[in-house]
């Protein structure tokens, strides 16, 4: 089992601020380009990766970190183990995704590539 990984996903009304800030500001490339359906910002470092999306009807607003992983199954078998309600997993783009949530009440996604 081996952490790859960390996406942090903030849906906010606070979005365009923040896509402004590492974007231009910082200076960070976004590997995002908006969409009539989603506005925000991807922005890469290696397997880890900030998103920052305007929230909407189809994004409620949200803060969750997603933990990227070299096997999902293996690493949420251990956290089942460790007394964690894990739920899952679904498969969607290309991911195998099982959801738990943190103490203080951040959703919380263990992903790997299929």
């Amino acid at each position: 089992m081996k952490i790859l990984g960390y996406r942090y996903v903030d849906v906010s009304e606070h979005s365009e601020a923040m896509v402004d800030f590492f974007q231009n500001k910082l200076g960070i490339e976004n590997a995002w380009e908006d969409t009539e359906e989603y506005r925000g910002g991807i922005f890469k470092a290696g397997e880890s990766w900030l998103e920052f999306w305007h929230k909407n009807e189809c994004m409620m607003p949200v803060k969750m970190l997603q933990l990227v992983v070299d096997d999902a199954d293996a690493f949420a078998e251990h956290a089942r183990e460790q007394g964690v309600e894990v739920h899952g997993p679904i498969e969607e783009h290309g991911e195998k995704m099982y959801s738990t949530t943190a103490p203080d009440g951040m959703p919380v996604t263990i992903l790997s590539s299929l």
